[in-house]
């Protein structure tokens, strides 16, 4: 297994001469003496307080210099020491990871004419432009975060980016990730999106949102990704955060910071959804030498509380006090072997203990606490040699996510016909049916390298390779509430007496787990069931000794015997087996790429491949991807040649390998077995097994293929005086390959014929033969992981930005993006509906159109003034036109498009989408205005007193972000009605102290 070899084989590989390249940037230096001419033989020193490390190099005939392996930082001095010229520094020099800009510095003939002119970079211009990159994103640094009213983490952050949507969760889309889940109709959170903490991905490997969290105050610098991203990273549909932690230096440095928050400082709210709470944030970091110039280390422990007091959405009634505490600790060491060999090892943790829900919509019968974080330790090594840079490393992450029903008595979902006014507690019985124990981990090592290369007439490359192996895990242990280890979808006792087809149609108020797709299932249980006399006698209304389609919809439910809470008996789940089990996903990666350089042009070319391994529960090989190659490609010119500007174009491919959310559904073969069943009569038949060996819910199609994007951008880009840079850029994206699960019976049956209804019949325009999927005959197991036939998305979009330059005392940004996005597909490893219901299908009337969650309109802007008496002023403003969304009925938990009565369609009998329906509603427009008021008392030497004051929602606007899609509304909002609103106006208060 990886995770035992892993810090072995990763030191050994370090001795093999090939690694990845690891977070740093470097310089190109050019040094002109008199007349212009280029200074050969210049010894160039490049220092930082913020760098472990001095790095020095001397100048080639033609007057250049590549330094390469400097840590990020902003502080940078440069210092030249040529024969015949007199001593020359500049300071205020940026450094970015992964970037390796021009500059030139004419030393003139004396030190009183000495002059600097940087070409790309000046003195504190650090919005600039990279005239060698294609990469469209946002650099934040400590200056910018550190002075700007946000909430104090990396998730956060990524609001400040243009084009990146409005997310509570921390998960936020961004151009053509999916921003809406069918499930519950939720809106505001992507599973697209890449997180990178110090070169590692620490993606959840089976959400595919963030994996870890982190304490801010030991972020150095972070870059948001979200175009033209190349080959060395995986890229998607989503954006990419790249985190670089701290790692000390020759002189101690810490901070001790405290930051609170309670409802006094919280203005009074208007719409029921939050009441009392209070919050504490409080913080320590220290880091320094252990051997100067030689062992370093950083280490913070961050402790979180808040407890908050949760209302009723709809009476505004105390419902419960939620705790939650957070605790992150991190250490860093660093030892510098040599001034070309480094060793860095860290860990951190990041535990969360939470008492509920704060939802305000769930109530407390059905609240769960949730225990969630975990270990994660690193190992890297790193070497410099001339123009060459290896590094490789071994990462373990442990993460839990896990959750206990606060109250176990068994859940009971009642759904009513036509009472829209059904409130939650009345729809919501019992409590939240089970406690679950899910463990995700995630073992890598990895080795690249980056090599530089400078010819006399053909210009520069710089050629980046690396393999990374990995292995998630994806553990599990759920345990069903009460004696029966039973959960229930039941009918209102009002409802009592409505018939199967009645219940399969609209109308319906609440969870619904069955749907006519089930018929089948039910009447082949009925033939195979020990009691199949009684059943055929029940239901045989024609006496023909056996059970059909319509006889089985004419049925009325009327039982309440056994049932809890007294309702009429319908569907119920039950756990026959419990057992804890664990699936895996082993996948490889391979990149190559070059950055040729000739004058004013320069060409990115380079691929990206990757295989992955899919392992069930038993250790057997449930899917495999084989090598599938992502070609990525940039042109980027300068057209004046001074370094200033740039335009380019970018073309290529990104993978979305498959989750082991998906690992789990079809690999669950020796853990918990579910039984679905149905109430008919007096009593319950089982017409569904879920997990096990002897029928396995699902299994991977053998011709299912790797999502993926193509990507598409022009742009330019040009700096405006000395410390503007304005941009604008075109993107146009295709998301094919989507993935999700098919029930066979419906989509492949030679013998469905047209006549009933919601089944494709052979030859009829949905109807997909078993070679679809790989097979000759219908396989054994519930269903089937495949590619969705026909799902697509497309997506184009226009982003233009202007970013001003710490200077004259204030920096700033803005933006404004126009995002079109449409499709018929919502899926994203999620395993939805639209295998499972004909009328779903993507090639379906009416399935195609805006992408619900997509955003048309946005305007971000961003500001910090910086007084001479220590008093800094800003200021975050975030204006978007509204989520679309579509006319909605509640299916199973789930958000489906508003029906039609059943109509025969190219031979296909179905309730199909009515026309104009998906994505057709805007929810509300709506802004925010946060403020923050920042004064800083300087003590002796480093020393320094900061005190925070942050005012979030200033103008005290409780505007509705989203609306209830719904058409019968949920029991506390109607259909259109805001559902979720900005908070109302808050302070949070702080101090630092650091030296």
């Amino acid at each position: 297994m990886i995770r035992r070899s892993a810090i072995s084989v990763a030191i050994g590989m370090c001795f093999m001469g090939a690694a990845l390249a690891a977070d740093t940037g470097g310089l190109r230096i050019n040094i002109t003496g008199n007349g212009g001419k280029p200074v050969a033989g210049a010894t160039v020193r490049v220092s930082s307080p913020s760098s472990l490390v001095t790095k020095t190099g001397v100048t080639e005939a033609d007057g250049t210099v590549r330094i390469a392996g400097l840590d990020p930082a902003t502080d940078y001095k440069v210092e030249v020491v040529a024969p015949g010229y007199s001593n020359f520094a500049a300071t205020g020099v940026a450094v970015v990871s992964n970037q390796n800009p021009s500059l030139t510095y004419a030393i003139g003939g004396d030190a009183s004419t000495a002059t600097a002119q940087q070409v790309v970079v000046t003195g504190s211009r650090l919005a600039q432009v990279d005239t060698t990159s294609a990469v469209v994103g946002t650099i934040l640094n400590l200056g910018v975060v550190e002075s700007l009213p946000t909430a104090r983490s990396y998730q956060s952050y990524l609001q400040l980016v243009p084009g990146v949507k409005p997310s509570s969760g921390g998960n936020p889309s961004s151009k053509s990730g999916v921003n809406y889940s069918d499930i519950g109709g939720a809106t505001g959170s992507s599973s697209d999106n890449v997180y990178i903490l110090d070169g590692v991905d620490v993606t959840d490997p089976t959400t595919g949102t963030f994996g870890s969290n982190i304490n801010s105050e030991i972020i150095q610098e972070q870059q948001i990704l979200t175009g033209g991203i190349p080959a060395e990273y995986a890229g998607g549909s989503g954006l990419v955060s790249k985190v670089i932690t701290k790692s000390g230096g020759n002189e101690y440095h810490g901070s001790i910071n405290y930051y609170f928050q309670n409802d006094n400082l919280v203005a009074d709210n208007k719409h029921n959804t939050s009441s009392g709470f209070s919050t504490y944030d409080a913080a320590v970091t220290l880091g320094g030498p252990i051997i100067k110039d030689k062992l370093w280390f950083f280490g913070s422990f961050q402790k979180k509380g808040r407890e908050t007091d949760v209302v009723n959405a709809g009476s505004g009634e105390f419902m419960r006090t939620v705790k939650r505490d957070d605790k992150l600790g991190f250490l860093k060491l660093t030892w510098q072997a040599t001034e070309n060999d480094r060793l860095v090892a860290s860990f951190f943790n990041d535990p969360v203990r939470t008492t509920g829900t704060t939802t305000a919509t769930t109530l407390n019968n059905r609240d769960v606490r949730q225990e969630q974080g975990g270990n994660n330790y690193r190992l890297e090594y790193s070497r410099d040699m001339e123009n060459l840079r290896v590094t490789a490393y071994a990462f373990r992450h442990e993460g839990e996510v896990s959750s206990f029903a606060a109250n176990q008595t068994p859940l009971n979902d009642v759904a009513f016909l036509n009472n829209p006014g059904a409130t939650l507690e009345q729809r919501n019985l019992g409590g939240a049916g089970s406690d679950s124990i899910s463990e995700r981990n995630r073992d890598e090592i990895g080795i690249n390298a980056e090599y530089f290369l400078e010819t006399a007439n053909a210009g520069t490359h710089t050629i980046k390779t690396g393999l990374t192996m990995s292995e998630n895990e994806y553990f599990r242990n759920s345990i069903y509430s009460g004696t029966e280890r039973a959960q229930y979808t039941s009918i209102a006792a009002a409802n009592a007496g409505v018939t199967m087809a009645q219940y399969f149609g609209s109308g319906w108020t609440g969870a619904k787990d069955m749907s006519a797709v089930d018929l089948p299932r039910v009447i082949s249980a009925i033939n195979g069931s020990a009691d199949k006399a009684y059943f055929v006698g029940l239901l045989d209304t024609d006496r023909d000794g056996a059970v059909s389609d319509a006889e089985l919809r004419a049925y009325r439910f009327t039982s309440t015997a056994g049932n809890p809470g007294g309702q009429v008996n319908q569907y119920r789940i039950r756990q026959a087996q419990a057992a804890p089990y664990s699936v895996t996903a082993t996948g490889k990666s391979f990149y190559l790429q070059d950055t040729w350089t000739k004058d004013r042009l320069t060409i990115g070319a380079g691929i990206r491949t990757e295989e992955w391994k899919h392992e069930d529960s038993t250790g057997k090989e449930s899917a495999k991807f084989k090598w599938k190659i992502a070609p990525r490609l940039n042109v980027v010119y300068d057209p004046s040649g001074d370094g200033r500007s740039k335009i380019w174009g970018f073309l290529g491919r990104y993978y979305d390998p498959i989750r082991t959310n998906m690992s789990d559904f079809a690999g669950n073969l020796s853990g918990p077995v579910l039984e679905e069943d149905i109430h008919l009569g007096d009593r319950w038949l089982t017409y569904r097994t879920r997990g096990g060996a002897k029928t396995p819910d699902a299994l991977f199609a053998p011709s299912t293929k790797t999502p993926y994007t193509d990507e598409f951008m022009l742009g330019y880009a040009t700096n405006i005086g000395r410390d503007y840079t304005a941009s604008i850029a075109y993107t146009k994206r295709r998301t094919r390959d989507i993935l999700e699960d098919y029930d066979l019976g419906l989509y492949s049956d030679p013998e469905n014929t047209p006549d009933v209804e919601g089944r494709a019949a052979p030859g009829t325009f949905l109807f997909l033969p078993y070679s679809y999927f790989g097979y000759s005959s219908k396989p054994n197991s519930n269903y089937v992981l495949a590619t969705l036939a026909g799902g697509k998305r497309d997506y184009q979009g226009v982003e233009i930005s202007l970013t001003k330059a710490k200077r004259d005392n204030w920096q700033g940004s803005a933006s404004y993006t126009w995002n079109e996005a449409k499709g018929n597909s919502n899926s994203d490893s999620n395993a939805d509906y639209q295998g499972d219901w004909l009328a779903l299908d993507p090639r379906a009337p009416n399935a195609y159109g805006p992408q619900p969650g997509n955003i048309k309109h946005q305007f971000k802007a961003y500001g910090t003034y910086f007084f001479n008496n220590g008093i800094e002023a800003s200021a975050v403003y975030n204006w978007n036109s509204g989520s679309l969304y579509t006319r909605a009925n509640n299916i199973s938990s789930r958000y489906l498009p508003d029906m039609d009565e059943a109509y025969v369609y190219n031979g296909i009998l179905d309730t199909w989408i009515k026309p104009g329906v998906i994505g057709a509603e805007t929810g509300p427009s709506y802004y925010t205005l946060d403020v923050r008021l920042k004064y800083t008392y300087k003590l002796t030497g480093s020393q320094k007193v900061e005190f925070f004051l942050d005012v979030f929602n200033i103008l005290d606007k409780q505007s509705g972000m989203t609306a209830m899609p719904l058409i019968d509304g949920n029991g506390v909002y109607k259909f259109g009605e805001s559902n979720t609103f900005v908070e109302p106006r808050r302070l949070y208060v702080g101090a630092r102290y650091s030296f």
